[in-house]
C-alpha cells in the first residue's frame, strides 16, 4: 500500500446522555491511501456514520471524540480550529450525505448552492463559478443544465438530487470523498447509475473514497478494501476478496449468509443473525458480538479480542481465530 492519505488510530467517540454514556465508536483504526475506495459496512447503529462525522468534525452535542487521532496527510484533524476546519471541509474532504432532500437547502436554487460551494474555497469570479458549476452538472449526468441551475431541490427527482449532491461535493476537487449511504433511498436502476458515476469520477480524479453502506452487494461492486463494523468496533478488515471469499469473523459470515446469492444451485432459506443489536449504553465486557454468536467461548464474554493478522491485507478481531492459531492463553481460558 502507498503512503496513507488518511490514518485513523484508536478513535473513540461517545454520546453523553442523561441515561449514560453511549460508546458509539470504541477504538477503531484504519488507513486509506489515495486512489483507493474503502467500504465501511455494518448494520444500523454500528458506528459507521459517527466515525465519518468525526473526520470532518460534524458531530452534534452530546457527541464528542474522547480519544485517538485522525491524521490527514500527516496532520491531526482533531487539533484543527473551527476556522481551519471550515476551510478544510469541502475543500480537501467532502461528504455526500444520506438524504439529499434534507441536505440541499430548499430556499436556494441548485445553481446558487453549487456556486457557493466553489466560491467559499476558491478565488473565482461569479461568471467563472457559474461556468464551473454547469460543467460539473454535465459531468455528473444532469441534462438541460441551464434549466436545472434555476430550479429548486423539490422540483427534481431523487436521482437528480443525489447527482447534484455529488456535484457539490466534487466541485472543489477534494482529495477524499466520504459517501454516507448515497444510494439508500434510490431504486436499483438509479443506484447502479450512481455507483458507476462514483467509480468513474474516482478513477478520473484519483481521489480516495470512504463508502459507508449496509449493502454488501454495493461493497462488492465498488470497493477495493472493506472494514466490517459491529458494536462501534471493526470486527474484520481486508480486501474485497478477503471479506467475500475468506470471511474470518462470525459476524461477517452472518452478513454473507443473510444475503441472497445468484450463484447458489439450491434455493435455501436465508439465515438471519439471531438476537438483537448490542446495547451501546451497556456493551458487553468482551466481544460485542458475544451475546449473539454461535461460536462464543467463555473468554469472548470476558475480554475484547485484539487484532489477529491473517495475511498482509487481512485482519480480524476474534478469539476463535486466535485459538485456531494455537495461542496457549486462549486455548486455556476458552471454555
Amino acid at each position: 500500500m502507498s503512503k496513507a492519505l488518511l490514518k485513523v488510530s484508536d478513535l473513540r467517540v461517545s454520546f453523553f446522555t442523561p441515561a449514560g454514556e453511549v460508546k458509539a465508536v470504541g477504538g477503531i483504526s484504519y488507513e486509506l491511501s489515495e486512489n483507493e475506495i474503502l467500504g465501511i459496512v455494518g448494520e444500523s447503529g454500528s458506528g459507521k456514520s459517527v466515525e465519518a462525522y468525526s473526520i470532518i468534525q460534524l458531530l452534534q452535542p452530546p457527541g464528542r471524540v474522547i480519544g485517538g487521532t485522525i491524521e490527514f496527510d500527516g496532520e491531526n484533524l482533531l487539533e484543527y480550529s473551527k476556522t481551519r476546519m471550515r476551510q478544510f471541509r469541502g475543500d480537501k474532504v467532502s461528504m455526500i450525505f444520506q438524504n439529499p432532500m434534507t441536505c440541499l437547502n430548499p430556499v436556494y436554487t441548485v445553481g446558487d448552492q453549487l456556486t457557493e460551494a466553489l466560491t467559499c474555497h476558491r478565488s473565482v469570479s461569479s461568471a467563472d463559478a457559474r461556468t464551473r458549476s454547469i460543467e460539473m452538472l454535465e459531468r455528473v449526468g444532469i441534462n438541460n443544465v441551464e434549466k436545472r441551475m434555476k430550479q429548486y431541490p423539490h422540483e427534481l427527482s431523487g436521482g437528480m438530487r443525489q447527482r447534484i449532491m455529488i456535484a457539490i461535493a466534487l466541485i472543489c476537487s477534494p482529495r477524499l470523498l466520504i459517501a454516507d449511504e448515497p444510494t439508500t433511498a434510490l431504486d436499483v436502476t438509479i443506484q447502479a447509475q450512481i455507483l458507476e458515476l462514483i467509480k468513474e469520477l474516482q478513477k478520473d480524479t484519483g481521489m480516495a473514497v470512504i463508502f459507508i453502506t449496509h449493502n454488501l452487494g454495493v461493497v462488492a461492486e465498488i470497493c477495493d478494501r472493506v472494514a466490517v463494523m459491529y458494536g462501534g468496533k471493526i470486527a474484520e478488515q481486508g480486501t474485497a476478496d478477503d471479506i467475500f471469499y475468506s470471511p474470518a469473523h462470525p459476524y461477517t459470515r452472518g452478513l454473507l449468509r443473510s444475503m441472497p446469492r445468484l450463484d447458489e444451485v439450491r434455493r435455501d432459506r436465508l439465515i438471519p443473525i439471531k438476537g438483537s443489536p448490542v446495547d451501546m449504553l451497556n456493551p458487553p465486557a468482551g466481544c460485542p458480538l458475544s451475546p449473539r454468536c454461535d461460536e462464543c467461548m467463555k473468554i469472548c464474554l470476558r475480554a475484547d479480542p485484539s487484532k489477529t493478522k491473517l495475511s498482509a491485507t487481512h485482519n480480524v478481531h476474534c478469539w476463535n481465530q486466535r485459538a485456531a492459531a494455537g495461542e496457549k492463553y486462549v486455548m486455556t481460558e476458552a471454555r
